[in-house]
């Protein structure tokens, strides 16, 4: 079994999310600040992070940075929530490390293809 994990601070968007990626098989590990994300990234390995960009403690810009800048964490995918929805907020979570990014609110159609393209690879 796949394990997302999920960086989300807004409670209801994270019992959403997991319940419907559960529902689709995979296991989530969720967190609730950038800076426990990375130290669970870390730590756990996940094939994929889900990474809102809007966090406490660490925003997940600097999340991101991180987890792009470490060896252990570098090659798992991450995918940016954000519900800045600008082309240049786009630019800069791929500037960031994101490999992927999706506004808010989610529409979890595209969002299961982007993540199924991205464990693909």
């Amino acid at each position: 079994m796949r394990t997302i994990l999920l960086v989300e601070d807004n409670e209801m968007n994270r019992d959403m999310l997991t319940r419907r990626l559960q529902r689709r098989g995979y296991a989530v590990r969720s967190a609730d600040n950038g800076a426990d994300g990375v130290e669970m990234a870390e730590r756990e390995r996940p094939d994929l992070i889900l990474m809102d960009m809007s966090l406490p403690v660490l925003d997940g810009w600097e999340a991101a940075r991180r987890l792009k800048a470490g060896e252990a964490t570098r090659p798992i995918p991450l995918v940016a929530l954000t519900a800045h929805a600008m082309a240049s907020d786009r630019e800069r979570a791929l500037e960031a490390g994101c490999d992927e990014y999706e506004t808010k609110p989610i529409d979890f159609g595209r969002l299961m293809a982007k993540l199924e393209t991205l464990l693909d690879k």
